[in-house]
């Protein structure tokens, strides 16, 4: 009897340390990084990825291209996997080499994207880049302090509304819809343009509270202001939290900007295989849908879209009419000489 107690405390001892040999040296999981804008994909979904792939995710994010380039190019060889660009930025990326050539053997859901958003100026094979939300600059405004219909751009710039304003706090987007509004392209390299538009950005501060990155939503939840430039899923989450406080215009009457986020994969991953399955399983049609829910952002993904509900697929806030889309222009990566005269004109309006 004490010989077979001593056998089962034996045994036990083995079954123990395999168990913890197991946890100390057992399979190592592979590491995805993923850099995205934040509060740009729904709840849970990450954690479903890794379950799925038997992985793990370091997921942080962004609030501008530029911060995200910035910190792309100085991470050395610890690099991000994939990477959520704008459009522009997807030029400026493929021009110094950043981005792998995509096996779309590992993306078949990218047969889910819609035609028109395939093969545009940017990536014009679709070789580098998948699209993955889009948006629009639109015009979040409150209905307690706004009595007046908003269509047009120049709202923003009235002087009733004098320091009632919430500008975005980025270049492209605010200089941008200021030349919009002055009849200009969202792309000019001309000087005298840019200095036009700075003008009226710097004549506009006395309206403006504050110039604003993703609080924007917040502040006008809380009553802070009566009028913000928007990106529009940002603003269809703000109006559908606000209980009828809050309305926008995606596009007005001047037009807007079509901004077009991609999902890349960085030349210097070194788990390519994996991010390309990343990529196919935010294409999937039920991952698609959550996310478009969730983010308030227009989805590319026409059966995710078809899924959604009436008060959503059917609002024009989330999902512009051809009209609506024909007053919009996409961002151009800039050459250098023009992206000196944009950022020498915004430097000066923050200064002012």
């Amino acid at each position: 009897m004490v010989k077979v107690k001593k056998i089962l405390a034996l045994a036990l001892v083995v079954a123990m340390a395999s168990l913890l040999l197991a946890g100390c040296g057992g399979e190592k999981k592979e590491t995805l990084k993923v850099f995205n804008w934040g509060e740009y994909i729904a709840d849970g979904v990450i954690k479903d990825f890794e379950k799925e792939y038997n992985c793990r995710v370091i997921y942080e994010t962004f609030d501008s291209n530029e911060a995200m380039m910035a910190k792309v190019q100085n991470s050395g060889s610890s690099s991000y996997d994939v990477v959520f660009p704008s459009e522009y930025t997807v030029s400026k990326m493929i021009e110094l080499g950043m981005l792998h050539e995509l096996n779309y053997e590992n993306i078949p859901n990218a047969s889910y994207i819609d035609g028109k958003y395939k093969g545009l100026s940017y990536d014009p094979e679709n070789k580098y880049s998948v699209p993955y939300m889009m948006n629009t600059l639109g015009i979040l405004y409150n209905t307690e302090m706004v009595k007046e219909d908003v269509t047009s751009i120049g709202i923003l710039f009235d002087e009733k509304y004098k320091g009632n304003v919430l500008m975005l706090n980025g270049m492209r987007d605010t200089l941008g819809m200021a030349l919009k509004y002055l009849g200009y392209s969202m792309n000019t390299d001309n000087a005298a343009e840019i200095e036009e538009a700075k003008a009226i950005l710097i004549e506009q501060k006395g309206n403006v509270l504050a110039y604003c990155g993703d609080e924007v939503r917040d502040k006008m939840l809380n009553g802070e202001a009566a009028l913000a430039l928007v990106f529009s899923g940002e603003g269809n989450k703000a109006v559908a939290e606000s209980d009828g406080m809050l309305e926008m215009t995606a596009v007005p009457m001047e037009g807007s900007n079509l901004a077009i986020d991609t999902m890349v994969v960085l030349e210097k991953s070194e788990h390519k295989e994996l991010a390309e399955k990343f990529v196919n399983f935010m294409l999937r049609p039920d991952i698609a849908l959550r996310n478009a829910e969730e983010t308030g952002y227009t989805s590319p993904n026409t059966e995710a879209v078809s899924m959604l509900p009436p008060e959503i697929g059917e609002n024009t806030n989330y999902y512009p009419t051809e009209e609506e889309l024909s007053r919009c222009e996409i961002f151009l990566y800039l050459p250098e000489e023009a992206e000196k005269l944009w950022s020498d004109a915004w430097t000066k309006i923050l200064a002012s």
